[in-house]
């Protein structure tokens, strides 16, 4: 076994054991004779994994009755195109920018002509936090945040409150920490962080939101579709929901969602310490107060306050020497970036903590 340690951001780590079963279901799954990837999504084989991995959902994540589970495709991104969409009644729908991947959203929102507003915005201090004193309109159409920000490293501890529906991008945070059902109406993600490959998507969402959609839209395009053929109108991502399922397995095994919360909660205080207790040579981008679990994102410092641009890029290739991928930060703001998502393993965390440690003590 030659594993490395995979910080990336996405594809990321997938757990170990869920790859070998994979492994050993590859070219003859459960005595069926066939692959997974080979079975019709019509039939009884497949069927079971398709109905499992949405009935693990809803347990795990303790999903009520009037949510629908869909899976489907084109990764979050085709979500910022849908939700305006669907959702949209001619009132008005507000966003919250906290990074880039709000930032897409509210422009999916513009191409569609419809009426948006920014409610509040980190932008002005490089997306380093998330926005205080969030109000949303009770009567607004929808009201949308992303709860993790893979680039910058920030995440909301807690949704804000609001009678519109709460619509959450939860694209490197699914299956992080247990959901508050009574403040979301609507959660998805694309699955290649936290829940499988890339190629599927994770639509939970109130079953009155998905009646909302009208005649114009375009059939593949409207959630109702998806909603009333249990997922399968078309052929869906069938091996991606295979590797979901397991993964959803593998979280049941160890302790369901408020388990993974807490060694999630273990390995980001690691990596912190590291950063705080680094006398400045480390500097994480984000505040205390927004930093996030899963993604994080930081820079090496010169003495004078600045960044040290080429430390970094040192960091990042014996970084990779050392068997640990996926470091160096997003083109965007540079630095670095280690993305520990629910399979990366606390050996991993302190792996990258004691080559940190060393790096500083060869590089000061």
């Amino acid at each position: 076994m030659n594993r490395i340690f995979n910080f990336g951001a996405g594809p990321s780590a997938i757990p170990l054991e869920v790859l070998e079963e994979a492994q050993r279901e590859l070219v003859d799954y459960k005595g069926e004779g066939l692959s997974i990837m080979e079975a019709s999504h019509r039939s009884k084989m497949y069927d079971e994994v398709h109905s499992e991995a949405m009935s693990l959902i809803r347990e795990l994540y303790k999903v009520p009755e009037d949510y629908d589970v869909l899976f489907l495709q084109g990764g979050a991104s085709l979500q910022f195109a849908m939700i305006p969409m669907n959702l949209s009644l001619g009132g008005k729908a507000q966003y919250v920018d906290s990074g880039s991947w709000s930032s897409k959203a509210i422009k999916e929102a513009k191409i569609q002509g419809i009426n948006y507003e920014v409610v509040a915005s980190s932008k002005d201090t490089t997306y380093d936090r998330i926005p205080e004193n969030i109000e949303f309109d009770d009567s607004a159409d929808y009201a949308y945040i992303t709860s993790n920000n893979t680039i910058y490293g920030t995440e909301y501890h807690n949704f804000p409150t609001t009678k519109a529906p709460l619509i959450v991008d939860a694209s490197s945070d699914i299956f992080s920490y247990p959901i508050d059902w009574n403040k979301v109406d609507m959660l998805f993600a694309g699955a290649q962080k936290n829940a499988g490959p890339s190629g599927l998507t994770i639509v939970i969402i109130k079953k009155e939101l998905v009646a909302r959609g009208g005649d114009n839209i375009p059939t593949m395009l409207k959630y109702k579709t998806h909603a009333d053929k249990d997922s399968l109108f078309n052929t869906p991502p069938t091996f991606g929901i295979y590797i979901l399922n397991l993964i959803l397995h593998w979280l049941k095994k160890n302790g369901g969602i408020e388990a993974i919360q807490k060694k999630n909660i273990e390995k980001a205080e690691l990596l912190y310490n590291a950063i705080d207790n680094s006398n400045g040579f480390y500097k994480g981008h984000a505040t205390k107060e927004s930093r996030s679990l899963m993604n994080v994102s930081y820079n090496i410092k010169n003495s004078d306050g600045t960044n040290n641009s080429e430390l970094e890029a040192k960091f990042a290739k014996e970084a990779t020497e050392a068997r640990m991928i996926g470091l160096k930060g997003h083109r965007s703001i540079g630095g670095l970036r280690a993305s520990i998502y629910n399979a990366m393993t606390i050996e991993g965390v302190e792996a990258l903590v004691d080559f940190m440690e060393k790096f500083q003590k060869e590089n000061s």
